[in-house]
């Protein structure tokens, strides 16, 4: 690989990884209960990573829409925090190597920044990208988390592993959509991996949600995760919705209708338990609006 080509990014480092699978998590599209945020910091805190490359941010973000952080000392400007795409490397708890691709999902030329990761999964003999993501559904905080994927058809036997929605959807795409086509394109076995996220509580952390894609993630990939610090934190949210459900009727008749037709699916294939494509977008569209609370 020629190094022009990588004239958008800045490698502080190059280590001999073998075989590493790259995990994807960029801010700014749909992201139901932070789970997938919180999925994502509670990896990086367990790979210890060091710093692989940057992006040229004057190049991929809006800088107005992503402002950066300033720190100020009794009045005085001391240093300005600049929004940053990285990427990460590390190691599983077994060893094995693992990338993470992290940082706000690009403003601009998205088709420059999917040929730079792609080519950096190349160089680095990538086995496997896996995007995460969450996304609010018509489900019950009071049964577990279901995960779905979404790959293109090149990897449609990833699919297998964790199920998919059934139908046609239509939604606007985040970067993880174009990834998808890119590392397809580059014939990279690649998937992503939704949480779903009961709707009412799609605007609060979510932890369930972000547990549920760390175990996913490890079945898939094979890699060593322990999602465990993210279990006291589940039990305690799911402790705070049952509060709030329980003191309102209307919210309690609308879970014990969602938990009446989950049940109703209950050992089926999982198929049949997922929304379709149009409950998804109606869900997904209310969520967008900030209705979803």
């Amino acid at each position: 690989m020629e190094e022009e080509s990588f004239q958008r990014m800045l490698f502080l480092s190059d280590p001999p990884l073998h075989e590493p699978v790259l995990i994807v998590c960029l801010e700014g599209w749909i992201d139901a209960g932070l789970g997938a945020s919180a999925a994502m910091s509670t990896l990086v805190d367990a790979l210890h990573p060091e710093l692989l490359a940057t992006f040229d941010t004057e190049f991929f973000i809006d800088q107005r829409a992503r402002r950066p952080v300033v720190r100020i000392v009794n009045g005085v400007t001391t240093e300005l925090t600049w929004p940053e795409i990285q990427i990460l490397y590390g190691t599983d708890g077994d060893g094995a190597d693992v990338l993470v691709l992290v940082g706000p999902e690009p403003d601009f030329h998205w088709s420059d920044f999917i040929d730079l990761v792609t080519e950096v999964a190349e160089r680095y003999d990538t086995r496997l990208v896996i995007g995460l993501g969450a996304f609010p559904a018509p489900t019950p905080h009071t049964r577990p988390v279901r995960v779905i994927g979404t790959a293109p058809e090149s990897s449609r036997d990833l699919l297998e592993r964790v199920g998919s929605v059934e139908g046609e959807l239509e939604v606007p795409a985040g970067i993880m959509s174009a990834l998808e086509m890119g590392f397809a394109e580059a014939e990279t076995p690649v998937m992503t991996l939704w949480a779903r996220v009961p709707h009412y509580v799609a605007s609060m952390p979510y932890p369930q949600a972000s547990a549920a894609l760390l175990d996913s993630l490890a079945a898939v990939t094979g890699l060593t995760i322990d999602a465990s610090p993210l279990r006291a934190a589940a039990d305690e949210a799911r402790l705070r919705v049952d509060e709030l459900v329980t003191n309102n009727p209307e919210h309690a008749m609308m879970v014990h209708s969602l938990e009446t037709s989950a049940d109703e699916v209950e050992g089926t294939s999982l198929g049949a338990e997922l929304p379709s494509g149009d409950e998804l977008a109606a869900e997904l569209e209310r969520f967008l609006r900030g209705e979803a609370s």
